[in-house]
């Protein structure tokens, strides 16, 4: 055992996905189903994604992922009313069986993607079975962990993906075969996207899945703080525990392969003119009046010869690129490999954040990350600051990176199509 209660590894071990009961909403009690999702708890535009969600039903899920009120102590006590009231009420209820969950999400009729939930055994970093691939923020983590001891629950699966046999995986038969039978829920949310999921309680189909994942390591594609925030809870409990073990969402992108976006940065408090103005001969700055579709492809064009942003918020968009290498040789860290050097992410806080706009990336009231694009120009031009927006990495730089050993920096990529929050949830305390 080491100090923290937990068994050492004797032989390296993959995935280990176990069943567990899943907390989920009563149709009968909620009316609609799609009226009570969300989409994971960082995706969400905040203030004004929350108040929409909130008024979309009084029972989403927004309101445990992201409860409201006066301080962050009565936030979490809040939840974890919450969710105990909506287990009361039935809102909430408990599957009899423990199982593993099909989770399919589609797009119209075009299919996106199919994957495994799970209780996953967490793994410490020098197992090499779960792989992050961007840093955390502390202060999120010490959030997300104060939710979650409040509540004792799993609230949202991460997205984790692996690179498995494509349709002749054990996994993925029995997950193609279950898509072929009625759902245990489906719904369609206001995105288009259409949600289905089916349990899996057999025994004999457990043990496959299980054993075709112990074969393989993952990649976070989605979640390195909550990852993190499980990984930190453990270290609270003493082994064995419910606390040994998080809930994700397993996708083998050999068959089902992900979408990869940028996530930009809206900068509170620096107007647009004063960003362009402190970019004065470290990069090449052109105005472009376009709209937005037309300025994002021109981003994607010089994106293709070296790192290349778009700054917006003043009405129209201003395309920054080919950096002043003496810019980039005295303020980019040489300690890592050329790869994560040259990331778009590592140039914009090494040298634009940190030496250039002089503002700290991990201060929430300076810097906020969003995945939509629209809403950070909408937010830019509203608040005042500037929108920088990104041109996203390719998947197999963001694994080549992970499996080195290199973290990129945070909020650099969103893999997607993400989970919907509020389908399956799941509770420590059974």
């Amino acid at each position: 055992m080491n100090s923290a209660g937990h068994s050492e590894a004797t032989a390296p071990r993959g995935l280990e996905l176990t069943p567990f009961r899943g907390l989920r909403y009563d149709p009968d009690r909620v009316g609609n189903l799609a009226a009570v999702t969300s989409p994971p708890y960082d995706v969400v535009v905040r203030p004004d994604g929350v108040h929409h969600l909130q008024s979309a039903d009084p029972h989403n899920i927004v309101r445990l992922i992201l409860p409201q009120a006066a301080t962050p102590a009565e936030r979490n006590a809040q939840a974890a009313r919450t969710l105990r009231g909506w287990l009361s009420e039935g809102v909430l209820t408990t599957d009899s069986q423990p199982g593993l969950y099909v989770y399919e999400q589609s797009d119209g009729d075009l299919l996106l993607q199919r994957g495994v939930i799970g209780a996953l055994r967490l793994s410490d970093p020098s197992e090499g079975v779960v792989l992050p691939h961007e840093d955390v923020m502390p202060h999120v983590v010490a959030d997300r962990a104060a939710l979650m001891r409040a509540t004792s629950a799993n609230l949202e699966p991460l997205l984790l993906t692996y690179r498995g046999d494509g349709a002749a995986s054990a996994t993925n038969e029995l997950v193609e075969r279950l898509a072929e039978q009625p759902p245990l829920l489906a719904t369609t949310t206001e995105d288009g996207y259409r949600h289905r999921l089916w349990s899996v309680t057999d025994p004999t189909d457990v043990g496959r899945v299980q054993s075709d994942l112990a074969r393989h390591q993952a990649l976070i594609a989605d979640g390195h703080h909550r990852w993190a925030t499980y990984r930190r809870l453990r270290a609270e409990h003493t082994s064995p525990s419910p606390w040994d073990y998080g809930l994700v969402l397993l996708v083998d992108t050999a068959r089902y392969p992900l979408r990869v976006r940028a996530i930009h940065r809206l900068l509170h408090d620096l107007p647009v003119a004063a960003a362009v103005a402190a970019l004065d001969g470290l990069f090449r700055v052109r105005r472009i009046d376009v709209p937005l579709a037309q300025a994002l492809e021109a981003l994607a064009e010089a994106a293709r010869e070296g790192n290349a942003f778009l700054l917006a918020g003043d009405g129209t968009f201003h395309l920054i690129d080919r950096p002043d290498p003496a810019l980039l040789s005295r303020t980019v860290p040489v300690e890592h490999p050329a790869a994560w050097r040259t990331l778009d992410a590592t140039v914009l806080h090494a040298a634009l954040l940190d030496h250039v706009w002089h503002i700290p990336e991990d201060d929430p009231a300076r810097v906020a990350y969003i995945h939509d694009t629209a809403a950070t120009i909408e937010k830019a031009e509203r608040d005042g600051g500037t929108a920088v927006l990104m041109h996203p990495v390719r998947e197999e730089v963001v694994r080549d990176l992970a499996r080195l050993g290199v973290t990129m920096p945070r909020k650099s990529t969103s893999f997607g199509p993400k989970p919907a929050s509020g389908l399956v949830l799941r509770a420590l305390d059974l």
